[in-house]
């Protein structure tokens, strides 16, 4: 039995921070009902090249697990019907623009009042207050606004985008945790509460060491293409066919490296003794680095530098990631049920068994029929999607 069985969760979400906090509900084991516009659902269903008919790779990855209801919400029918489903639920996700959810009436204070139990779970782009709280905003707005371009990419390049949706997938996770958290504490108290994150508040948790160190020294960070500005050696290298990475942590990793790239004479070398002393000589030290590295060929160096106990790792492209045999050996690539599509599965085992993708992601209203059986008995229900 998975951890969050018989849980049940109504998401009203779209793109990715929302409906990835549902998704990983969904893979805990909770029954996440993900509720879409009868005319179109979700935005991210068209982001990209469709893998189905109205379906996005993208939405089918944040999406598998969970049941999909279309309602129309411009109908006070429909509207007095979700307020009624929403009491059988445990938990409502939502990440509406700003006044969105308190024009309907499905605000966190209105349900939470008609529902105590419930908790009530929102994803910001910039919080829940604040002057900039009524703000939308996408993953690249957050990223640039919260500092991150200007610490990424080479310092002789513009400032760069982090590649990879860092705020929205982690504003999902941490809303996710945000919920258990939660549903722990009702466990204990009876009583829900309200759950709010951001995608700002993410990016400053990201930033707690860079940020950290600007408040304490008043510095600002530089960019380092691979790097660290803090140690030495722990960056990537030019070998003669590609690039390594390489993360000589302490004093004692970087005298093995030393030795492992013809240099032993740099143990008895008093520039080099320590950290602080590698960093105040770097001028000197790195190009005799970058001259050895370049001599072999990159497999060459990954076999010497792991015989000599010196972390490293090829600078992999995803067609080579997807071909490594660790990637394989986790088994964290899953297909959901009647799709020929590999998608990565929850990133946590529980007894060793990783929680398996048990549906696909729904079609646009596919499962309304039995949701509104389970629900007979409220005092009005929604049109039925066709």
């Amino acid at each position: 039995m998975l951890p969050l069985s018989g849980i049940k969760v109504i998401e009203i979400a779209q793109n990715l921070a929302g409906p990835f906090a549902g998704r990983i509900l969904a893979n805990l084991g909770a029954d996440v009902v993900k509720l879409e516009r009868p005319d179109g659902g979700d935005d991210a269903r068209y982001w990209g090249a469709l893998l189905t008919p109205n379906a996005s790779y993208a939405f089918h990855a944040m999406n598998y697990d969970k049941r999909g209801f279309a309602l129309d919400l411009r109908d006070p029918a429909a509207i007095a019907w979700l307020k009624q489903y929403i009491g059988r639920c445990d938990v409502l996700v939502q990440n509406m623009r700003p006044g969105v959810m308190e024009d309907l009436g499905l605000d966190a204070p209105s349900l939470r009042t008609a529902h105590p139990g419930l908790v009530y779970c929102s994803l910001w782009a910039f919080g829940n207050n604040g002057p900039m709280k009524m703000k939308p905003g996408y993953e690249p707005i957050v990223q640039a606004f919260a500092g991150m371009f200007s610490i990424n990419g080479a310092p002789e390049a513009p400032p760069t985008r982090i590649g990879v949706q860092l705020l929205d997938l982690g504003t999902g996770m941490w809303a996710a945790l945000g919920c258990v958290a939660a549903l722990y504490r009702r466990q204990l108290t009876g009583e829900g509460c309200v759950v709010d994150t951001s995608l700002f508040e993410t990016a400053l948790g990201w930033l707690t060491l860079g940020f950290g160190a600007y408040k304490a020294s008043g510095t600002l960070p530089t960019r380092h293409r691979t790097g660290s500005g803090r140690i030495i050696v722990f960056q990537a290298f030019e070998t003669s066919d590609g690039e390594v990475m390489v993360a000589a942590a302490n004093d004692r990793l970087f005298m093995k490296f030393a030795h492992a790239i013809g240099h032993p004479e740099w143990e008895a070398e008093p520039r080099f003794k320590t950290n602080a002393l590698r960093l105040a000589n770097k001028e000197e030290l790195m190009p005799q680095i970058e001259a050895a590295m370049r001599s072999r060929r990159r497999a060459e160096w990954i076999e010497r530098l792991e015989a000599a106990g010196v972390p490293c790792a090829p600078i992999n492209t995803l067609a080579e990631l997807a071909e490594e045999p660790q990637t394989d050996a986790v088994e964290i690539l899953q297909e959901a049920p009647g799709l020929a599509q590999q998608f990565v599965g929850l990133p946590v085992k529980f007894d060793d068994v990783r929680p398996p993708i048990r549906r696909p992601a729904p079609r646009i209203g596919q499962h309304n029929d039995e949701i509104l059986d389970a629900a007979l008995g409220t005092p009005a229900a929604p049109r039925r999607s066709a």
